[in-house]
């Protein structure tokens, strides 16, 4: 229970008139910021929540058994999504196994290792600037650096690396500051002990900071489950009616495919369209949930 604030200690001289109460004043003024955030929040949620119902409402009777396991028949105008569903994870698990580890080594040597150095803050200045290009600009990388330099051709794994490299800066970002709202009290406990840094770092730091880190990723893999101009230039079929078996095969996404349904395909019943993009909303939530749900383990069990 929030206790009231203490009254305050009429000491003025006797004779003057009384000014109005500082107590409700601050009472008014507090109530109003209340009200102001309140706001705030419902004008952010309140788009968001109604986009949602709206696909919803939309795309429910779509979904079913055989649009969720079949392939798409006559030209995407009937049939399943599967190939687009298995794609999109395709996609996403190649991009988080690179993006991960490399993002969180470079946040971790930027957090305890470069210090103020010149080349952190050039590495600071390069992040940010990676972090404001636009996705298009991504797609057209990838299709120069891994499509056409390396040889991989439009594959999953062209495709999955063009979203790794695009989903760095955020990762890097998140374990950057996460490690370092670790108090610093815990690395010097540490060291007195006769731990070293990197023994530091790995038992007592990087345990502490993995909500916050996880923070970043759950980010980064709703953007990558969702983006369309990366995969559209580097590993994204238009129609492929099959599986794939490797990270070297063209594959189906549900960003794509939602697109080519609504641009480039005629005649597709609407609750197709909104059906798929219900089901992208779905998977995004999936692994938004448990990643929400590790974090919030970590965090029960966090030392500080």
């Amino acid at each position: 229970m929030t206790e009231s604030l203490p009254t305050p200690v009429d000491t003025r001289p006797e004779g003057r008139p009384l000014p109005i109460d500082l107590l409700d004043v601050r009472h008014r003024r507090q109530k109003l910021v209340e009200l102001g955030l309140l706001a705030a929040t419902l004008l952010a949620a309140i788009p968001a929540l109604a986009i949602v119902g709206f696909i919803v409402m939309k795309g429910a009777p779509a979904i079913s058994y055989e649009f969720l396991f079949s392939m798409p028949t006559s030209g995407m105008t009937k049939g399943g999504i599967l190939p687009a569903i298995v794609g999109t994870l395709w996609l996403v698990g190649v991009s988080l196994l690179f993006a991960v580890p490399v993002g969180v080594l470079a946040g971790m040597y930027l957090s305890e290792y470069a210090g103020e150095s010149t080349l952190a803050r050039v590495v600071d200045l390069a992040i940010v600037n990676l972090a404001g290009v636009p996705s298009i600009v991504h797609a057209l990388f990838g299709l120069g650096a891994f499509v056409l330099f390396l040889n991989l051709g439009t594959s999953i794994l062209a495709g999955g690396l063009t979203l790794g490299v695009m989903t760095l800066p955020v990762i890097i970002t998140s374990t950057k500051a996460a490690l370092q709202a670790v108090p610093y009290n815990f690395r010097v406990a540490s060291w007195n002990l006769g731990a070293t840094r990197w023994q530091t770092i790995w038992h007592i730091v990087l345990p502490n900071a993995l909500p916050g880190i996880l923070t970043g990723i759950i980010l980064q893999v709703s953007r990558a489950a969702g983006e369309t101009a990366p995969v559209l230039f580097t590993g994204a079929a238009f129609y492929l009616p099959i599986l794939p078996t490797s990270t070297s095969d063209q594959t189906m996404a549900l960003s794509m495919h939602v697109f080519a349904l609504v641009t480039q395909v005629p005649n597709v019943p609407e609750s197709m369209k909104y059906g798929t993009a219900l089901v992208l909303l779905g998977v995004v939530l999936a692994f938004n949930s448990v990643a929400i749900v590790l974090r919030a383990y970590l965090r029960r069990n966090r030392r500080w």
